[in-house]
This record gives C-alpha cells, structure tokens and sequence, in this order.
C-alpha cells in the first residue's frame, strides 16, 4: 500500500478545488488533488461550458432553419438543415478536453501532485484513494473538501431509460421528437430552449407558479416570450408524478388538480 504525505490535501479538481490547489502551489505549499474524473468539475465537463457550447450549436442550426423557411429579408434560401447530433456532441467534448487539459496542465506549473480515483477518510487527517494501480493512502496536515454536486434523482422518477438528468442531455446521440423536462429553472430551460432550436417538441413542468423563481418576475418575462416563440409548452402549478406505464410519457397533475399526460421521447430531470 503506497503512502504520501502533504501540506495541503485537496479532494475534488472542481472550479473550487482546483483553484485552491493551484494557488497553493503557487504559494510553495506542498499540495496534492485527488479528482476521480477528468479535472475541471461539474461546470467544465458536465455543466455550464458543455451546455454552452450545446446552445450555442442550437442557435446556428435554428439560424439555417430561418432561412430554409424563407423568411430572410434579404431572400436567401437554403434547403431544409438536419443536424447530426452525435458529430455536435464530438464537437462539444473535443472543446471539453482541450479545458481539461489547460486545468491539468496549471495544477502542473503549480507543483500540484494529481492522484485520480475516489477517496474515502481514514481519519481526519488521512484518506485511502482507490486507483487504477492499487490504494494510496495520503496524509496530510489539513485537507480540503471540494466535492461539488451531483443530480437530483426524484424517486418516482428514477434515471434511467428515458429518464435522464442534464448530464445524460449533453450526450445524446440523437434530438429527441418530444422532449418533456421536469423543473424551470435556468437548467431545465436553456437546454429545454436549445433542444427546440434543434427541432425538438418541448413541454416544461415547474411545480411553482411561475418558471425562474428564484429571480424578479420582470426579467422573466422576455424569457416567457422567447419559450412562446419557440413553441414550448410550460406548465406551471403543476407536478410530476411519474413515468407512464409504457415509459413514453410523463404523468402530471395539472394547478386545477387534473391528470394528464405529456408524451415523450425523453424525461430531463433538473430539480
């Protein structure tokens, strides 16, 4: 069982951990990150800058569709897009790695060691790191947690199958016909929005009285709009009870207490 000691142990190369990680290298504190993926955490490999890219995609090809409905002022017409989903998502990931690899490389110049595998406390000052080669214990004087966060599973709606959560959405091989996504908060609707630009039938459930809010009811508005303009249904007041008994819809009960159901090809969870 190999055995490391450090200064500085830091769990999790997220936006958090790896910040402090570099810093203290920079520092001259003699530090160790412990990162069970690729570095960068939830926002660079799963998150914000997946999503944008994504989005940005969906912005090009719904630019192409304009045209190919002949409502260009300036009468350019093109013929019908289609968008090979798969060859987006290489084109996302490839971005995806060139960032893990710029992360990866600062942690370097910073003298930062890098151990990958998941690491379990031993006790307050010691932590066993399960590798591909075997165990590393490391102990250090004072460690840092940096763990950062993971999907909420409904337990009526568990993932899996059609079910899936914003990181299942960024991975997709192909854009589903229907698309119905539980939660409108600023998750559920960017990717809910750029799946319509691509062609998807969108149907958002906020149980809340109103999508976004966490934020004043006057900024949502123009969001409103843009959802009405690109065809996406949104229900408020209403709930998500479950899958269907075929597993190709969505069971919802309604803010006047009916139930209903939404078809979908795909369930995005972003609660």
């Amino acid at each position: 069982m190999k055995e490391i000691s450090c200064k500085l142990l830091v769990i999790g190369a997220g936006p958090g951990g790896y910040v402090c990680a570099i810093r203290a290298g920079q520092l001259g504190v003699d530090t160790v990150i412990v990162e069970t993926g690729k570095p960068g955490g939830t926002c660079l490999n799963v998150g914000c800058i997946p999503s944008k890219a994504l989005i940005h995609a969906a912005e090009e090809f719904e630019k192409v569709a304009h045209l190919a409905g002949g409502k260009d002022p300036l009468g350019i017409k093109v013929a019908a897009p289609t968008l090979d989903l798969a060859q987006t998502v290489a084109w996302k990931d490839g971005i995806v790695s060139r960032l893990n690899s710029g992360v990866a490389g600062l942690l370097k110049k910073a003298k930062v060691k890098t151990v990958q595998g998941w690491a379990t406390f031993r006790d307050g000052k010691t932590v066993e790191v399960e590798t591909e080669i075997g165990t590393q214990v490391i102990r250090a004087e004072t460690v840092v947690i940096a763990t950062g966060s993971a999907p909420v599973e409904l337990p009526f709606l568990p993932f899996g199958g059609p079910v899936i959560s914003s990181t299942e959405a960024l991975a997709l091989a192909e854009v589903p016909k229907k698309l119905a996504v539980v939660g409108g908060g600023y998750i559920g609707l960017e990717l809910g929005m750029a799946f319509a630009r691509m062609g998807a039938k969108v149907a958002i459930v906020e149980a809340l009285p109103r999508v976004l809010a966490q934020y004043d009811a006057e900024l949502t508005r123009p969001v409103l709009k843009r959802l009405g303009e690109l065809g996406v249904e949104v229900m408020t007041g209403a709930k998500a009870k479950g899958l269907s008994t075929k597993g190709d819809a969505l069971l919802v009960e309604t803010v006047d207490g009916k139930s209903t159901k939404i078809a979908a090809d795909k369930i995005l969870v972003t609660v």
